[in-house]
């Protein structure tokens, strides 16, 4: 059994929920993408990649010889990192799952959680490409407690977490049967 996280604390019980969902989703044979991560850490990787090659050069070489090259790294730096904080704040938006369903619907899953606020908000989004005009996104928003699915003491509950995704997502709600949730993580 996994440990127990504090009941009062937002950010833990989101992370939790937000770890749980993906879990769940494959464990009905949704595949997951991994594309808004690669992006990310290609982004990071890259500025990172920049930082300590800048270092070693000026380490080596001395800063007489290196200060020009030093100037375009900390601006093609200060790019990657621009381009990675809007890549996060735009295009990833609070995505915690991006994939497919078994019979080949896209799914996107984004999750938020207001300050002083208790309740988990999931933005579920679908389209089947093979029935749909492109872009033609069916939107569903749902929310619930957290107290639906965390014991008093801060154990994640992933029965009543399934049972509450798949009564309220069609999509899931297919995958797992109609609704009857079996599987447990």
């Amino acid at each position: 059994m996994a440990s127990p996280i504090a009941v009062y604390s937002l950010p833990d019980l989101k992370n939790t929920t937000d770890d749980a969902l993906p879990n769940y989703l494959t464990s009905l044979d949704f595949r997951r993408s991994y594309f808004l991560t690669d992006v990310r850490l290609g982004l990071g990787y890259s500025a990172v990649v920049i930082a300590a090659l800048t270092f070693a050069f000026d380490y080596r070489c001395g800063w007489d010889e290196t200060k020009q090259h030093t100037f375009w790294a900390v601006i093609a730096y200060f790019l990657l990192n621009s381009a990675l904080t809007s890549w996060i704040w735009f295009a990833e938006r609070g995505k915690i799952f991006q994939g497919l369903a078994p019979n080949g619907t896209l799914l996107t899953i984004a999750s938020t959680v207001l300050k002083h606020n208790p309740t988990y908000q999931l933005v579920v989004r679908w389209t089947d490409p093979a029935i749909s005009e492109p872009f033609d996104w069916e939107i569903r928003e749902i929310s619930a407690p957290f107290t639906t699915w965390f014991s008093s003491d801060g154990q994640f509950i992933a029965k009543p977490f399934q049972q509450w995704l798949s009564s309220h997502i069609p999509i899931i709600a297919a995958a797992d049967g109609a609704g009857s949730p079996t599987k447990v993580n």
